[in-house]
């Protein structure tokens, strides 16, 4: 397997970097240094890449993309109409619904794991690292250990 991308490959890759830094440009991470939200998509990104040896394009883009409808003004039709519907539907796979409470939305996404696509498995799983990882290395100044502890339940 070629650990390279073509041109049109990055092309599209920086196209969805840049897409996903505008519409999370608003955003900081939970963490207490406040780190620019977009620097999560690429963690998870990297650890795709590097961990999970993951070279297609559409599932690095879409993990990219995964937090850009659940958590900003991006639009199912804006990501179709720029990156395709193979890369929405991944995004949308791993969109979670926020009208739902909180406790649900984390149950449906154990419920609903095993369905998913491989790619979209990779793509939360990857998510899931991340976030794990920034909490113990990077916490809300206001989460005590034991809401750390709950995070992980």
């Amino acid at each position: 397997m070629s650990l390279e991308l073509c041109e049109a490959d990055f092309g599209t890759f920086l196209k969805a970097l840049q897409y996903a830094a505008y519409q999370h440009r608003d955003q900081r991470r939970k963490g207490s240094s406040q780190a620019p939200y977009i620097n999560h998509p690429l963690g998870v990104v990297e650890i795709l890449w590097q961990t999970g040896g993951v070279r297609d394009i559409p599932t690095l883009v879409a993990a990219l993309l995964h937090d850009t409808i659940e958590d900003t003004g991006a639009r199912p039709e804006e990501i179709r109409e720029q990156f395709g519907e193979e890369v929405l539907g991944v995004v949308q796979e791993v969109t979670d619904d926020k009208n739902l409470p909180k406790a649900k939305r984390k149950r449906l996404q154990v419920v609903n794991a095993p369905h998913k696509s491989p790619r979209a498995r990779q793509i939360k799983l990857a998510d899931k690292i991340n976030n794990v990882a920034e909490i113990a290395h990077d916490p809300p100044a206001d989460w005590s250990l034991e809401r750390r502890r709950e995070y992980l339940d």
